[in-house]
């Protein structure tokens, strides 16, 4: 979902359609509080939430994947699971990445599957008892921060430092799925993801509402190898940030002939690929995406699109490893 300009409005000074749509967004945080009270189903294993406050791109699969990294090299058998947006199955279902595609269980859980076993459910809690089946000692729920229907044991609230919680006000006055203070209060513990200069910023107009220990990370690309100074490139997204991606390949001295941006989880037709291609041709450009976005390609294109994944850094882990042991992983 990409964010209206008017979201990004600081919250003391909320633009004119920010303060006409405020009622109706108070309206969306009451129904978010009726929901998330009440009680869910409680795993025989150790259930760790990553979820958010906002709408579009934080970082969560990124944090998903590191965390599965992290908990694997210690030998821990992890399993994912989570709703599977833009998918036709509503599950629970593992996903299998030799016969399932993106329109069938959604980007983000195919590309997920390549790391651990994972499961999409449009019922959470069906989705957690099947993937209790499979062996794992542990579970990671991507977004399931406002969905009651399975008991956390450790919250994880990720937060795109660059953009924090926006004029912090509920949609559609704002990016906000709840109010800063109540989804913050359910966190155990809280993860903002930029540079150091955007954590600054963000440090300074958001510290003070982040009750929970406070992680800080970067994304940063993966070493595969490729050496993009100088490759003319038209770069295509469909995550919730475009522009953030644009920027990392910039960074790794890529020539952006030009940049596309897409919807969000936006499917990638034949027709589209074909059109991108033609252009990117013209440009004399290679096509290159976000490892997100490749999982939707078809299969024909998969061989002619260049992909620039990311991997999640925390500068201090320590808290994160704490969070883990308290709950007996």
């Amino acid at each position: 979902m990409r964010a209206p300009d008017f979201w990004q409005n600081q919250p003391d000074q909320p633009g004119l359609a920010a303060r006409l749509l405020t009622p109706f967004g108070l309206v969306y945080a009451a129904a978010t509080a009726r929901r998330v009270a009440r009680s869910g189903y409680r795993a025989g294993i150790p259930v760790i939430c990553v979820g958010n406050l906002t709408v579009g791109g934080t970082g969560k699969t990124p944090t998903v994947i590191a965390l599965i990294e992290r908990l694997s090299t210690r030998g821990i058998a992890v399993a994912v699971v989570l709703r599977g947006h833009g998918g036709r199955l509503a599950g629970p279902v593992r996903v299998d990445e030799r016969h399932h595609r993106a329109a069938d269980v959604g980007d983000e859980p195919l590309l997920l599957s390549a790391f651990a076993p994972t499961f999409i459910a449009s019922d959470r809690a069906a989705g957690v008892r099947l993937a209790e089946t499979s062996g794992a000692a542990v579970i990671l729920l991507d977004d399931g921060h406002q969905n009651p229907s399975v008991t956390k044991d450790l919250s994880i609230v990720v937060i795109d430092a660059a953009v924090g919680f926006g004029n912090a006000r509920c949609l559609p006055a704002g990016p906000l799925r709840e109010p800063v203070a109540v989804g913050l209060s359910r966190a155990d513990l809280t993860l903002s993801i930029g540079p150091p200069g955007v954590q600054t910023a963000f440090q300074r107009t958001w510290g003070h509402t982040l009750t929970a220990p406070h992680l800080t990370g970067q994304l940063a690309p993966l070493a595969t190898g490729m050496d993009w100074r100088g490759l003319r490139a038209l770069a295509f997204a469909g995550i919730g940030r475009p522009a953030k991606f644009f920027a990392t390949l910039a960074d790794q001295g890529a020539i952006l002939a030009r940049t596309v941006a897409l919807d969000d989880h936006q499917p990638l037709t034949e027709a589209l690929m074909l059109r991108l291609e033609r252009d990117a041709s013209a440009l004399g450009a290679q096509l290159v995406t976000t490892e997100k976005d490749a999982v939707r390609l078809p299969p024909p294109f998969r061989p002619r699109v260049l992909t620039l994944p990311v991997r999640l850094t925390l500068d201090d882990a320590s808290p994160l490893d704490a969070a883990i042991a308290r709950i007996g992983i």
